[in-house]
This record gives structure tokens, sequence and C-alpha cells, in this order.
């Protein structure tokens, strides 16, 4: 019993406390059944990551913030030094931060950035590209029809179903305005 005792208390490995978890399993006895649970519980606290909410905020500002500020010196450059105007510039931009996305991810840098980031990197643009490439890297050994064709819009492919029918709505909306003469 003393054994037992000494092996939930937190010098355990998970290995011993898992062993634990199992050896009673069919407890019987109120003294089983408590060195189970209390043996589970010292497991889950193991296994449990802990985590700094403000050290996590404070990172996906500044990273979500440093992925603005390098969209934000896009647009400039493409205004100030190759004379476009904001609407073209804007679009150069947002292909620029795509294509970014989609090559780091390729590279398993944007992934890495995700996990230090967190919500940091889901700045929408780059979040998006990021989860298509993500999907048609993870289904491609599964071949270009069956895997890669039929795949690549599973995590996208909400995002653009009900982006495409929101338009639909709000554009049979507004035509239905404009014929009754509100807009």
């Amino acid at each position: 019993m003393d054994n037992k005792k000494k092996k939930t208390g937190n010098n355990a490995s998970k290995e011993e406390l898992v062993s634990d978890v199992i050896e009673h399993e069919d407890a019987s006895g109120e003294e089983e059944k408590q060195q189970r649970e209390d043996a589970y519980n010292e497991y889950v606290k193991q296994v449990t990551p802990t985590y700094s909410t403000p050290l996590h905020m404070l990172k996906a500002f500044a990273v979500g913030g440093f992925i603005c500020v390098i969209g934000q010196l896009i647009l400039n450059y493409c205004m100030i030094c190759r004379g476009m105007d904001q609407a073209t510039a804007a679009k150069w931009t947002s292909l620029i931060l795509v294509l970014a996305s989609a090559v780091l991810t390729g590279l398993n840098i944007y992934p890495s950035l995700a996990q230090f980031a967190g919500a940091g990197v889901l700045v929408p643009i780059t979040g998006f590209a990021n989860g298509i490439s993500s999907a048609a890297l993870e289904y491609k050994k599964e071949g270009q029809v069956f895997g890669l064709g039929a795949q690549i819009f599973s995590i996208g492919g909400p995002v653009i179903l009900y982006g495409i029918f929101t338009s639909w709505v709000l554009g049979v909306i507004y035509w239905i305005l404009k014929v009754i003469g509100v807009v």
C-alpha cells in the first residue's frame, strides 16, 4: 500500500501512473478506488500543458501586428515606389501575403509560427491561405483526384460556402430594395 502511495506522488512517471490506473480498473474497495482516482488525477496534472494567458496574448498581438505591418509595407511600396492606386496596391498586397503564407506553409515554417503565436497568425488572409495549403499538403499522398482534389477545401470550404451564400443573400436583398425604390 505504501508503495502505491509513493507511486502516485509527484515523482511518479506517466507510465507508472497509467499502470496504477489500469491495475485498479475493477477496484471494489473505497481505498482502491481512491488510489485509482489519485493516480488518474496526478496523470492528468502531468500531461495537461500549462499556459500563460498574458504571454500568449502578447505573442499573438506581436506576431499578428508584425504580419499587418508587413502588409502595410507592401501596400506602401506598391503605392509609392510602383505608382499604383490604392485599389491595385491592395490587390497586390493580398496576392503577395497569400503567396508568402502558402510558401511558408509548404516549407513548414508557418505551422511553427502558428505553434508559437497561436491566434496571431490567423490574420484572415494569411490564415485562410495556410488552411488551404496545409490541407493540400496533408492529402497529396492520397492522389490528385481523391486526395488533393476532394480534400483541399476541407478547411476552407465552409468559409467559401458561407461567404458566397451570404453575398448572394445580400445581393438579393439589395436587388429587392432597388426594385421597390428604397436604394
